[in-house]
């Protein structure tokens, strides 16, 4: 059987931004690296998954819990969970953010992402990574401890404390 010649469209809409629960938020902006890039000038899906690490890393740091901070506490960081869903191509040299924020702390650290393609003002992925605090030996703890609770969150009038 013969299918009629067609062509597939995708529209992709200008950004609608689904408000959620942020604790506290960073933006990280960028520019698409040519070794980022594949032979058709568009990112490896894998690379998505640095450019949210690279925004994680900046929150952590604007609460004073990067990985130094945290082995002071006797404190470890896994990543347990990580999910990436693309909605349109980074391709060579677009100028992308990365917002990142976080969206629950009590049981597991959840980091909630949004990349924007700044050079076509289209939203690129949307992720989250879930993240468990540990003895530095890699022992699992069941809840996130208050040492580092209050480093992340944010102070009683919703107020960032390092902003």
């Amino acid at each position: 059987m013969c299918l009629p010649d067609t062509h597939l469209s995708i529209a992709v809409a200008p950004l609608a931004r689904r408000e959620s629960k942020r604790l506290h938020e960073v933006r990280v902006e960028l520019e698409v690296p040519f070794h980022d890039v594949d032979a058709l000038q568009i990112v490896w899906h894998g690379h998505y998954y640095k450019y949210l690490e690279i925004a994680r890393t900046e929150l952590l740091r604007s609460r004073k819990c990067d990985a130094r901070d945290l082995r002071r506490l006797n404190v470890g960081l896994l990543v347990i969970e990580s999910r990436c869903r693309h909605v349109s191509p980074l391709r060579y040299s677009d100028r992308f953010e990365v917002a990142a924020w976080f969206k629950d702390l009590k049981f597991r650290i959840m980091v909630g992402y949004e990349i924007t393609n700044l050079t076509r003002n289209l939203r690129a992925a949307r992720g989250h990574t879930a993240l468990v605090t540990t003895t530095l030996d890699g022992t699992m703890h069941h809840r996130t401890p208050e040492s580092v609770l209050t480093l992340l969150a944010p102070n009683p009038k919703g107020e960032n404390q390092n902003s």
